[in-house]
């Protein structure tokens, strides 16, 4: 994708490309106005010799000393050097050209100071594929996301180490293999690049789309739970959904009962004399489609910080004031992100439950375990232990990283988000909930096959088929860690997403 920054509003199905593949980006006309007018207010405060926290000042409790002008650049070289203290494994690329494109964007609203060719520095280095080596971990999320913003900052001084098309190289060979020069930073420069909100952000939005993924897929791996136990469609009615009024609950019923339309299955037990199903295959709705709004409440707060302007101080050209505030807290996102490790819990915690209903013969009417021969054979009762162990292990990630604060920077950053945190914590439990809606795919499609010959609805009949091809029928005992990770993997990817991109807020659009 081709995409020009030029102070429009960036929408989540644009970050969800820029997350999810390389992208070429340039400044239009707009940008550079922007961008160029801010740079020249702070040129001529300089000039005039007034003095800016952060352009020739110290930084922090520092602020109070003043820096000469001949030191200035020097000064931005030294806060991107002290800062870069970043530790950990370091952030996939993916990751990294989210947070890079969400500067540009950022940079381009000329509110920061800094002279165009800086933006276009970090532009070519998205279009060269060039994608700074950021470790993990080291942000407490207050003052902008500044050790993983300082990593970043370091590739474009020639700095540190970058991957090229997967590849870790020093930053100053990567610049110069791509036709690039180290840039020198201007007064502000450094400042504008590491504070910010970027790195929290591209974190919890990454989350966000992988949440999309598991949503679809878990309607997917319920509406064949609920055949495999021959479950009732009625408490997905239309008519239950309205008089509670919920949109997700609404949403989620509604696809539920496409995926289960024209099911063999269902009809054959329309008159039967159960008279209500399990929470986990009746209550469907209401708890995936909870899930569904809270992950709509939080791309609505992250689509807006990824349109904000959160380094400090700002200029604002029109009244030619530099003002210093808070913008780099990033308490909305930490927040955000908590939420969502609320309803990432959940989503698993629901695909658990019916896990345990399939294998549980009196319960689902299968058999035991969900193979024959039981007894000779143990079948899906281990699955469902690794599945248990998975959803217990997300209620302790679910623990909010909001509430926790410690002081830094000699008290005057006293109060701090722990956004970077809260944001990178949730992918451990997307990959743990990823693992449980396989176990419950692979465990629906074996319960759907012990009714043969009817069949279900055809779009689960689809999904059945796919999954034969390289996991066969459990006629007995073998492993399943194999088949696990690749419809993990399947999930994980958002191939499920086609039944349900209606629903889901990047892909509505």
């Amino acid at each position: 994708m081709n995409l020009t920054i030029d102070n429009q509003r960036i929408t989540l199905d644009v970050l969800r490309v820029a997350w999810q593949e390389s992208i070429t980006v340039s400044l239009g006309d707009n940008a550079k106005s922007s961008i160029a007018t801010s740079n020249e207010l702070i040129n001529e405060l300089v000039a005039g010799g007034e003095q800016v926290y952060g352009v020739n000042t110290g930084f922090g409790q520092l602020a109070s000393v003043r820096i000469s002008d001949d030191e200035l650049a020097h000064l931005q070289a030294n806060l991107v050097r002290s800062h870069a203290v970043g530790v950990g494994e370091d952030l996939d690329d993916d990751i990294v050209r989210l947070i890079m494109f969400m500067k540009v964007v950022a940079l381009a609203e000329g509110f920061s100071g800094v002279r165009i060719e800086l933006v276009e520095m970090l532009c070519a280095m998205i279009n060269h594929n060039i994608c700074p080596r950021i470790p993990s971990r080291g942000s407490v999320g207050a003052s902008g996301d500044l050790a993983p913003l300082a990593h970043m900052a370091g590739a474009l001084i020639g700095e540190g180490e970058v991957r090229v098309n997967g590849s870790l190289v020093p930053a100053i060979i990567a610049l110069k293999d791509a036709g690039l020069k180290p840039i020198n930073l201007a007064p502000k420069e450094g400042l504008a690049l590491l504070n910010g909100t970027q790195v929290s952000t591209a974190l919890s939005l990454a989350a966000a789309f992988r949440t999309e993924n598991l949503l679809a897929a878990v309607m997917m791996a319920g509406a064949m739970s609920s055949d495999a136990i021959k479950g009732s469609d009625t408490p997905f009615d239309k008519r239950i959904q309205s008089v509670r009024g919920h949109a997700g609950q609404i949403a989620v019923a509604g696809v539920l009962r496409e995926l289960m339309h024209d099911s063999d299955i269902r009809a054959s037990h329309e008159g039967c004399d159960r008279v209500q199903d399990p929470y986990s295959i009746r209550c469907q709705p209401q708890v995936i489609g909870s899930c569904l709004d809270v992950v709509r409440h939080v791309c609505s707060v992250l689509e807006t910080e990824a349109n904000a302007v959160t380094d400090n101080p700002l200029v604002f050209t029109d009244s030619k004031s530099v003002l210093s505030g808070g913008n780099f807290h990033a308490e909305p996102i930490a927040l955000a992100a908590d939420y969502l490790a609320l309803a990432i819990a959940e989503i698993g915690a629901l695909s658990e439950r019916r896990i345990a209903l399939l294998i549980d013969s009196h319960m689902s009417g299968l058999p035991a375990f969900l193979v024959k021969d039981g007894g000779l054979n143990s079948g899906f009762m281990m699955a469902q232990v690794t599945a248990a162990a998975l959803a217990s292990e997300n209620k302790s990630h679910a623990h909010p990283a909001s509430v926790d604060s410690l002081p830094t920077s000699a008290n005057q950053e006293d109060h701090v988000s722990m956004a970077t945190f809260a944001g990178r914590r949730l992918h451990n439990m997307i990959d743990n909930v990823a693992d449980i809606i396989a176990i419950e795919l692979l465990a629906a499609a074996q319960g759907i096959e012990f009714h043969r010959p009817k069949k279900s609805s055809p779009v689960i009949e689809e999904v059945i088929s796919e999954l034969r091809e390289f996991s066969p029928t459990y006629e007995e005992d073998r492993s399943l860690s194999s088949d696990i990770r690749r419809v993990a993997a399947i999930v994980d990817d958002g191939n499920y997403c086609k039944y349900a991109s209606s629903v889901l807020p990047s892909l509505a659009t």
